[in-house]
């Protein structure tokens, strides 16, 4: 009897052990050790702060997202304008379809406390450490969420939540389902992804960007 209880406890205990890890932070650290690259499609839903005498003002876009770690991604905002957005691995691309422009910039100077480093540019969790203080936040909308705050002070970016849920594909992964981002003029910035596939096939030219002909190109 003695053993039987002992045995219980220590079931009880690895359970609780278990649950206890079984947060935001530790589905990040899973998702950077488990997903090497991705696709989604995204909805981006932008909220400016409310002025004296007029209520907050949203507008929506979507798009399509790929990553492949390190350090590569691309955004193709489809509507209600065209843009993309491409981290090659030496320089950041964006590239206005209205106004046929595109802006390039190193990097390394590019991303650093950003929510594409969170996401596509890390190895590992003490990596991200080093540039942002992370902590569990609170389960919500069923997803696990991990609150990243910039350790420098001299950005835009005040802080960003990132939600993960439970690969269906994969058991012991996770899928990137949210971002909500904060930057320091108070404007909230929610990316909600679907269609999520985890570790695709990614071809070697997915995130190489040439410039149109006769663009604009300004360099930074």
């Amino acid at each position: 009897m003695i053993i039987l209880k002992l045995g219980i406890a220590i079931v009880l205990l690895a359970t609780y052990a278990s649950s206890a890890w079984a947060n935001g932070l530790n589905s990040l650290e899973i998702f950077i050790k488990t997903v090497s690259s991705g696709r989604a499609e995204f909805t981006q839903v932008v909220t400016a702060p409310a002025r004296e005498g007029q209520s907050a003002r949203s507008k929506t876009s979507s798009g399509t997202f790929e990553f492949a770690r390190p350090g590569r991604f691309k955004f193709v905002y489809k509507k209600p304008f065209e843009q993309s957005i491409v981290a090659d691995g030496q320089t950041l691309w964006l590239y206005d379809v209205d106004l046929n422009q595109v802006t390039a910039r190193k990097q390394a100077n590019a991303l650093g406390t950003t929510p594409a480093a969170l996401i596509a540019s890390a190895p590992d969790l003490p990596a991200l450490q080093a540039d942002f203080t992370l902590s569990a936040a609170p389960d919500q909308d069923g997803f696990q969420w991990v609150l990243a705050s910039p350790k420098a002070k001299d950005g835009q970016l005040q802080a960003v939540r990132v939600g993960f849920r439970q690969s269906e594909k994969a058991a012991n992964s996770r899928e990137l389902a949210a971002l909500e981002i904060i930057d320091n003029f108070g404007q909230r910035s929610v990316l909600s992804f679907s269609k999520v596939e985890v570790n695709p096939a990614l071809s070697a030219d997915t995130f190489t960007f040439k410039p149109p002909k006769g663009a604009d190109v300004i360099r930074q």
